[in-house]
């Protein structure tokens, strides 16, 4: 059995140890690990993700599957691009079992690590900048009829000339408008429980691209704040935060929200006033990004801004216009990921590949950041 495995034979899947070069590990947790690599051949840079297998009876992945045939898809500027994959040939030292690794362009530095980073200062043209790209990447995926159901800082991936790029598309999924009376049942147990949507969090199934929305909003207030928005520790603690920021949830704000299935079983607090201009107002001092902020942290999912409408705000078409990151970031030239890549500290984890999510560690407590 293990000599005929040996023998398979990958026409179109080229050997990764012998085409790259490994340099250093830039990720590692439950997903697997990523490696910083080097083409042996143009020199160029790599990001290498390796598949996990192990809990594989037979065949590959689903869910590695699905993240290759939705990033062959999508060909944009501002989505990480997989440029190919490859394997490792099979023999005794891995249980005769290739092992595959997905090849992305490599980018520098995550969004994560720079708000991490206090040596890193982003003017209001940059942070508009890096906004109208994420928004633009965005667009261009909801266009196109995907999901990316995992929007966070840790996932937002900026190269060394200031592109960004959406990155780890392991939970993306397409989506449809629901047909007739046949609403969707997508599954609701997806995005990292501190940019999840409210909807979400009330367990709506019929859900769109306004959930990708929302963590474009809680992102966009990360870049004044430096750290996440509302850092909840179990779903009822996050609605809670949720309604402390953005007033509280019940029908006369959000029309239909008493159907959805979490809406009479969860507490949730009430008389609460919206309080987003209020509570940013001392980090956030210009009136077009705080109006944009308000309306992509809308409860309501139907009345939250699309990206369309989003990228014609006048945040975008004020002074100090849109400004190119690249002079910033010729100031960074590390990396935060490998900065803090292990053994010196645990650091964040390279967003090629999915974060530790925190909705599942309910026993680790997070306070509000402001």
């Amino acid at each position: 059995m293990s000599s005929q495995t040996e023998d398979l034979v990958f026409p179109y899947c080229e050997n990764a140890s012998e085409k790259y070069e490994k340099l250093t590990k830039i990720g590692q947790g439950t997903f697997g690990e990523v490696f910083k690599a080097r083409n042996r051949e143009t020199k160029s840079l790599v990001a290498m993700k390796k598949v996990l297998m192990e809990n594989e009876k037979e065949g590959f992945p689903i869910t590695a599957i699905r993240e290759i045939k939705i990033l062959q898809l999508l060909k944009h500027e501002n989505v990480v691009n997989l440029l190919e994959i490859c394997r490792t040939k099979a023999g005794p030292y891995n249980r005769f079992k290739s092992t595959f690794y997905l090849i992305f362009e490599f980018c520098e530095h995550d969004l994560a690590g720079l708000l991490s980073n206090a040596n890193v200062k982003f003017t209001l043209g940059e942070i508009k900048k890096v906004m109208q790209q994420l928004l633009n990447g965005l667009y261009f995926i909801h266009s196109n009829k995907i999901l990316h159901r995992d929007m966070k800082a840790a996932n937002i991936l900026i190269t060394k000339n200031g592109t960004l790029k959406l990155a780890d598309f392991g939970l993306a999924r397409a989506f449809s408008a629901a047909k007739g009376s046949q609403p969707n049942r997508y599954t609701n147990r997806v995005v990292t429980l501190w940019y999840r949507p409210p909807e979400l969090l009330l367990g709506e199934r019929n859900y769109g691209p306004q959930i990708d929305v929302w963590g474009a909003g809680c992102i966009m207030a990360e870049m004044w704040t430096r750290s996440p928005i509302m850092q909840g520790n179990t779903e009822q603690h996050q609605l809670q935060l949720i309604s402390q920021l953005c007033g509280s949830i019940n029908p006369e704000v959000w029309v239909g929200v008493d159907k959805l299935e979490l809406y009479g079983k969860i507490e949730l607090p009430k008389g609460q006033k919206r309080k987003v201009r209020e509570r940013l107002k001392p980090y956030v001092r210009d009136q077009y990004a705080i109006d944009l902020l308000d309306k992509l942290l809308t409860l309501d999912p139907s009345k939250r801004l699309d990206c369309d409408t989003a990228l014609n705000h006048d945040l975008f078409w004020s002074d100090p216009m849109p400004t190119e990151l690249t002079q910033m970031l010729s100031r960074h030239t590390t990396s935060m990921f490998e900065y803090l890549a292990p053994p010196r500290r645990r650091g964040p984890v390279h967003p090629h590949a999915p974060a530790h999510r925190p909705s599942h560690n309910p026993d680790q407590h997070f306070e509000r950041v402001f």
